[in-house]
C-alpha cells in the first residue's frame, strides 16, 4: 500500500506535439474540411480562451445538463470507482484543467493506493497551471503530464503501475463511429492486464431536452458555435463574418447523435489567406462543425466489447440522462 509523502513534489511536462504541429493540423483540417461536401470542421477548433469561457457558461445553462449529471455521478461514486479499479495511477485523457481529476483522485486517495497522476492534453499552458497546482494540492502525488493528441499519443503515456484510463465529459460522442472504434482499440493496445477505463457518455432520452441542451434560449451555445469562425479569422487570415451564419442543432435518428451546423445567411465568399483558398457559401448552406452522439447501455457495451473491453460495472445519473462505465481490457 502506498502513502503519500507530505512533501509537494515538482510535476513533469513530456511533450509530444509542438506549436508546429498544431498550426500544421489547423491547416490540413481547416483546408480538407471546408473543401469536403458539406462543408465540415473539427469542433476542437472552438476551443480558445473565448471558446473556453463561452463553454465554461454553457455547462451553468439551465438547459445543459450533461455537466452536473456527471458531477453528480462522480461526487456519488468515485469510492466505488476507486475500489473497483484497484489503481495506484490516474490517467486523464483530454484532462483540460483537470477539475473533474480531483473527485476521483480524493478517492482513490482514500483507498491509501494513490501514487501517481498523468494527465494528457493538448495545450501546454494549461495542463502546466493544472499540473502544478495539483501538485501543491496533493503532497507526494507524482504529476507526469503529457501534452499530446489522444488520437495520436496514447503510446507515449508513462507505463507501469495499476493504471486506471478516464475519458470523463461525453467526449467520446464527438467521434464518429470509425474515430471510436479506433480509438478504442488503440487504447486496448496500451493498457495492461490490470487497467482499467471509466468512461462517460451522454444517454438517448428525449428529443427534444436533447436539442434544447444544445440550443439554449439565452443563446450562448449559438455564440460558442461562431466562435469557430473568430478563431479562423485570427489564425488563417479569414473574412468570415460570424453575423451571417446562423446557429443550427439537430437530432439525427439514424446515427443517434445531436450535431451542430452553421448555415450561411446569405451567398458569401470568404477569402483565406494564409491558406491562398477562396471558400464559396450558397445562401441556406450549412456547415458541420460538432456530432455529439447519445448512446444507450446495450449499445455501449456492445460497442466496447466488439473493441476488446469488458464491462465491470456502470453508473446512471439520476433520471437515466448520463453514464459511466468502468470496463477492462478482454486480455
Amino acid at each position: 500500500m502506498t502513502t503519500l509523502d507530505p512533501a509537494p513534489i515538482a510535476p513533469t511536462l513530456d511533450v509530444h506535439l509542438s506549436d508546429v504541429d498544431l498550426r500544421n493540423a489547423l491547416e490540413h483540417d481547416v483546408r480538407t474540411g471546408l473543401t469536403a461536401d458539406p462543408k465540415r470542421l473539427p469542433p476542437v477548433y472552438f476551443y480558445d480562451d473565448r471558446g473556453s469561457r463561452l463553454f465554461d457558461e454553457i455547462t451553468r445553462l439551465p438547459e445543459y445538463y450533461p455537466t452536473r449529471s456527471e458531477r453528480w455521478i462522480l461526487d456519488t461514486h468515485a469510492k466505488d470507482m476507486a475500489y473497483l479499479s484497484d489503481a495506484d495511477t490516474l490517467v486523464e485523457l483530454g484532462a483540460g484543467t483537470c477539475e473533474k481529476s480531483r473527485v476521483l483522485l480524493d478517492a482513490m486517495q482514500a483507498t491509501g493506493r494513490l501514487a501517481r497522476y498523468i494527465p494528457l492534453d493538448v495545450s501546454d499552458t494549461t495542463l502546466w497551471a493544472a499540473a502544478t497546482a495539483l501538485a501543491e494540492d496533493y503532497p507526494g502525488l507524482v504529476v507526469s503530464a503529457v501534452v499530446g493528441d489522444f488520437h495520436r499519443h496514447l503510446d507515449q503515456l508513462p507505463t507501469g503501475g495499476c493504471r486506471l484510463f478516464a475519458f470523463l465529459g461525453g467526449t467520446i460522442g464527438n467521434l464518429d463511429p470509425a474515430q471510436r472504434k479506433r480509438f478504442l482499440v488503440d487504447l486496448d493496445c496500451v493498457m495492461d492486464a490490470g487497467d482499467r477505463l471509466l468512461i462517460g457518455t451522454d444517454l438517448v432520452k428525449d428529443r427534444g431536452r436533447l436539442v434544447d441542451a444544445y440550443d439554449d434560449a439565452a443563446g450562448v451555445t449559438a455564440e460558442f458555435n461562431r466562435n469557430v469562425l473568430h478563431v479562423l479569422n485570427r489564425e488563417l487570415g479569414a473574412d468570415f463574418d460570424p453575423s451571417q451564419f446562423e446557429h443550427v442543432a439537430k437530432w439525427n435518428e439514424d446515427d443517434q447523435r445531436i450535431e451542430m451546423w452553421l448555415r450561411a445567411m446569405s451567398d458569401q465568399s470568404v477569402r483565406m489567406v494564409d491558406l491562398d483558398l477562396d471558400i464559396s457559401f450558397a445562401s441556406g448552406e450549412e456547415m458541420l462543425t460538432e456530432i455529439s452522439t447519445k448512446f444507450t447501455p446495450d449499445a455501449l457495451e456492445a460497442e466496447l466489447e466488439e473493441c476488446g473491453f469488458v464491462i465491470d460495472s456502470m453508473w446512471a445519473s439520476e433520471g437515466d440522462e448520463f453514464l459511466m462505465t468502468l470496463c477492462h481490457p478482454h486480455c
